[in-house]
């Protein structure tokens, strides 16, 4: 059932956590050629982050604020059948991370933005790597290259109080009736407190590659083996859920369980907005754990470009548009970054 918007409460709320998503919309819309150069640049998005959230040389242009991590993967071999890829088979794969929250801010306070990222590369033993960024919200909230640049322009703040204007929220998503799945996750949505329990998805699809040559279309998210606690009603802490993941991984590693869901034929591959059915059989690939930090965007993770095309050999993109407009999209934020932190002295 599609959950109704009521109040500018909840066209807020809503805006808040599509915003963020949105932000890299805007720039998968122009990288994948369907908004005119005349409307939307790459150029033009990133002038749009820092006009909103204030210039931050050498900073990630979205999720600009994070933590870099480290651990390893460990197969369970129930997915080895399904692709040729040497992380399903492998006892223990190297892991780098990365988490974050939404938005171009690096100094927003934690728990202000609903949106919580993690990324991660696998190294296997056969020299191949897997990068993959993965999200809460389990679905997009518009399924179309218009739609994307819709949200763009629904979600612009206010110049009066900063936020966007629930008026325009509301006629948006009342003109995109595709964000249904998405509205009503949001309205459901209650933050845990902690990164650590938090589950990620990769709301694009995948196809999984076997042996044979026989692909396998499928959308995985990480599962989060702590338990879920609410997020405290009041947090002075600005940086609450980084404070909060160091002293959990100081007494010992996190853990989350890779579960891969399998489309069936008629699923909607190449739609970001569209759940699968909840009865689709899935697969739990194998653990990751998660053993220290390495610094906020101190340790490996800083010059990473966590690029969800870089895949290897047994696991190929779905034809979604939106995951080459991504690649492209990373490309211009990561080359930007990386000259103002040369030029600058910025931490990247």
């Amino acid at each position: 059932m599609t959950t109704p918007l009521n109040g500018p409460a909840k066209a807020l709320r809503l805006a808040a956590i599509g915003a963020t998503l949105v932000a890299l919309g805007g720039g998968f819309a122009y990288a994948a050629g369907w908004v005119g150069p005349a409307k939307l640049t790459p150029q033009r998005i990133i002038d749009t982050f820092e006009a909103q959230a204030g210039h931050h040389p050498g900073y990630r242009k979205n999720h600009a604020k994070g933590l870099c991590v480290s651990g390893y993967f460990q197969a369970s071999g129930q997915a080895a059948s399904l692709s040729s890829a040497r992380v399903f088979s492998q006892q223990n794969v190297p892991v780098i991370g990365r988490f974050a929250i939404g938005g171009a801010n690096p100094f927003a306070p934690d728990t202000a933005v609903p949106v919580r990222s993690l990324a991660i590369q696998l190294s296997s033993d056969d020299g191949q790597v897997w990068r993959t960024g993965m999200n809460n919200p389990p679905v997009l909230a518009v399924s179309t290259p218009q739609g994307f640049y819709d949200q763009v322009l629904a979600g612009a703040p206010d110049p009066a109080t900063g936020k966007p204007d629930p008026a325009k929220m509301q006629a948006f998503f009342a003109a995109h009736p595709e964000s249904a799945a998405f509205r009503q996750w949001a309205a459901g949505y209650k933050p845990s407190d902690s990164f650590a329990s938090t589950a990620y998805n990769s709301i694009n699809a995948f196809q999984l590659i076997d042996a044979g040559g026989k692909a396998h279309p499928v959308r995985w998210a990480l599962e989060p083996q702590t338990p879920f606690a609410p997020l405290p009603g009041q947090v002075d802490d600005k940086q609450f859920l980084q404070h909060d993941l160091k002293q959990r991984l100081a007494q010992g590693p996190l853990r989350w369980t890779l579960r891969l869901t399998l489309a069936e034929p008629g699923d909607p591959v190449d739609d970001p907005a569209r759940p699968w059915p909840a009865e689709r059989r899935s697969i739990d690939a194998g653990t990751l754990v998660l053993q220290q930090v390495d610094g906020p965007e101190q340790g490996a993770c800083r010059d990473l470009n966590f690029d969800p095309l870089i895949l290897p050999h047994g696991i190929e993109p779905s034809a979604d548009p939106i995951l080459a407009a991504r690649s492209a999209a990373y490309s211009v934020s990561f080359n930007r970054r990386s000259h103002e932190a040369l030029s600058e002295g910025a931490k990247p």
